[in-house]
């Protein structure tokens, strides 16, 4: 079969009927793919359940298989591949976090735009370089875990670089957010805050840049967008929780965390904040720290939460009293342990999940609040996350992001880009992956982090499935077709390695194997395997043509499947 011939819609609507017609039909892979997506919007094989929870809390021997590190690096990193499977067996789950945690960062975004050329008076006024500068470090970093860990803080501190709107130099600007990011994912959060509060694409992005004190002549008050936000996506959400995230309640109803006199406080802190430079001619401004200006920074006592802030505290003073106060607030530690949970693990974790979490949160072992390092090995280490009883579990798990499914694909395979121009570009469209990374249309991200599918197996279970709210016609069929392309022609110059795939191509059984293994952690079902097979096994496999035409149809149908959109 030639590629033109993959390409060729038909009408077969099952895996079934492949074996028959010998080819991956667009309508046929969408289908798969629209079942893929229900199964995972269902109690068969969604987002974990807070009521049903397997495993136990008991702590299990860990047993560190081939198919166990595949799935501990499905939620630590941007996918498996063959050499970190085999690290992740030496070392055990435990010391490989380690090892992570000790290695150098990689060449940051900014450094990455400046060493290929972006910083030119050309690229001023354009996004040229973000793209490439993303697609790569996710890629090709051995800084797997810190990568992961960015990209999930990416998803719920938004900034999208539509909205990073500073007069030129938008790539340098979002490059600079998001190196903020990676490099604190192993600090501390309360340092992560400052940081993220202080820089120049945040505040264009919730636009309090040149926020001003309120004028008592025309009326105009300070910009509340980040005091709102800052509270409710960032630190303590919208009601009070227990330290294991359940709500708290008052004559069975929630518990406001805020109210809007508390936004109107908070927002006097964030008035005065400028860039330090004028200088537009270079993209250097973005990657320094905003500066307060006292001029236009509120000289009154500023009130929220129980906290008054006398007057006539500077702007930096009034910021870090601010920050203090979010950050001892008793939601902070099980709110945003829930979130890196649901961006790494499950998204319906547990209470009890939470609270373990949450506890690393408040107290590293030694005193320490808000220790990054802490958290994540809270998470990656939880009982509920390392038992492999959880993969056939109708409780647990995440619906696997389009960029992750991407990854994985592109990691598993060696995928690599000799021009350096991993043209993969905006894969936000709807024809495409539907979410890019860096790329969030709004503060709230592609997806909420409390998205349940109407009318649902998983609504009537009270769960959430967040990524679900990509779904649709349009994005089921186009996330087929699009890896279809990526993966039988690549994308620009970007290609993967199929050496060792090829070499098993002759036994069907085999070839899937393989990339069972490193795709899906061993989790495609004996039903999806079978189905697989037969297609494969329609395809003749006398010439190379022939042999890579079973490659692209086994990774296709992988990518396709329940159990790969799935993560478990």
């Amino acid at each position: 079969m030639t590629n033109s011939e993959l390409a060729q819609p038909a009408g077969p609507q099952s895996l079934a009927e492949y074996a028959a017609v010998q080819g991956p039909p667009v309508e046929a892979l969408a289908g798969i793919t629209v079942a893929a997506l229900a199964l995972g919007s269902c109690g068969s094989s969604s987002s974990g359940g807070s009521t049903s929870v397997v495993p136990p809390v008991v702590t299990p021997a860990f047993r560190t298989t081939a198919l166990s590190a595949s799935r501990f690096l499905a939620q630590t990193s941007m996918g498996a591949t063959a050499d970190t499977i085999a690290r992740v067996r030496t070392l055990g789950f435990d010391d490989w976090i380690t090892e992570q945690f000790n290695l150098p960062r990689s060449q940051t975004l900014w450094d990455w735009l400046v060493a290929n050329g972006y910083n030119v008076a050309g690229n001023a006024n354009n996004e040229a370089g973000f793209d490439p500068a993303m697609w790569s470090q996710l890629i090709t970093g051995p800084d797997q875990l810190r990568q992961r860990v960015g990209l999930a803080l990416l998803d719920f501190l938004v900034v999208g670089i539509s909205g990073a709107a500073l007069g030129g130099f938008r790539q340098f600007a979002m490059a600079a957010y998001i190196d903020v990011l990676m490099d604190n994912a192993f600090g501390n959060y309360r340092v992560l805050l400052d940081q993220i509060s202080t820089n120049a694409a945040m505040g264009s992005f919730l636009t309090y840049i040149g926020n001003r004190k309120a004028n008592t002549t025309t009326g105009a008050l300070p910009d509340e967008n980040y005091a709102r936000e800052l509270m409710q996506l960032f630190t303590i959400g919208l009601t009070e929780l227990n330290a294991d995230g359940s709500q708290k309640l008052n004559a069975g109803a929630p518990i406001e965390t805020y109210s809007p006199d508390d936004v109107s406080g908070m927002a006097r802190v964030w008035t005065g904040w400028n860039l330090d430079s004028s200088d537009n001619t270079t993209p250097d401004r973005y990657r320094r720290p905003m500066i307060n200006t006292a001029s236009q920074h509120e000289t009154g006592a500023k009130t929220f939460l129980g906290k008054t802030i006398s007057a006539n505290t500077s702007g930096v003073d009034s910021k870090n009293q601010a920050l203090d106060t979010l950050f001892a607030h008793a939601n902070i530690a099980p709110f945003v342990s829930r979130r890196l949970i649901q961006r790494l693990v499950t998204s319906n974790p547990s209470a009890a999940y939470v609270g373990r979490v949450a506890a690393a949160f408040v107290n590293n072992g030694s005193g320490v609040r808000g220790d990054m390092k802490a958290i994540i090995r809270a998470i990656l280490t939880d009982s509920e996350a390392r038992n492999d009883a959880a993969s056939v579990s109708s409780s647990f798990g995440k619906v696997r992001d389009p960029v992750l499914r991407l990854t994985g694909w592109a990691r598993a395979f060696g995928a690599n880009s000799p021009g350096n121009d991993w043209a993969f570009g905006d894969t936000s469209a709807v024809t495409r992956l539907a979410q890019s990374p860096g790329r969030s249309p709004s503060v709230f991200g592609f997806f909420r982090p409390g998205y349940t599918p109407p009318n649902s197996a998983i609504a009537n279970a009270n769960l959430v499935a967040p990524e679900l709210q990509l779904a649709n016609e349009t994005s089921v069929i186009s996330y087929v077709n699009y890896m279809r392309t990526v993966i039988s022609t690549g994308i620009g110059d970007v290609r993967a390695n199929y050496t060792d795939l090829i070499a098993k191509a002759p036994v069907s059984a085999t070839l899937i194997e393989e990339i069972n293994l490193t795709l899906a952690a061993g989790q495609l079902s004996a039903a999806t395997s079978a189905q697989i097979k037969a297609v494969v096994d329609g395809i003749s496999a006398d010439t190379p043509t022939d042999l890579n035409n079973r490659v692209y149809m086994a990774l296709l149908l992988t990518l396709a499947s329940p159990e790969y959109l799935v993560q478990k």
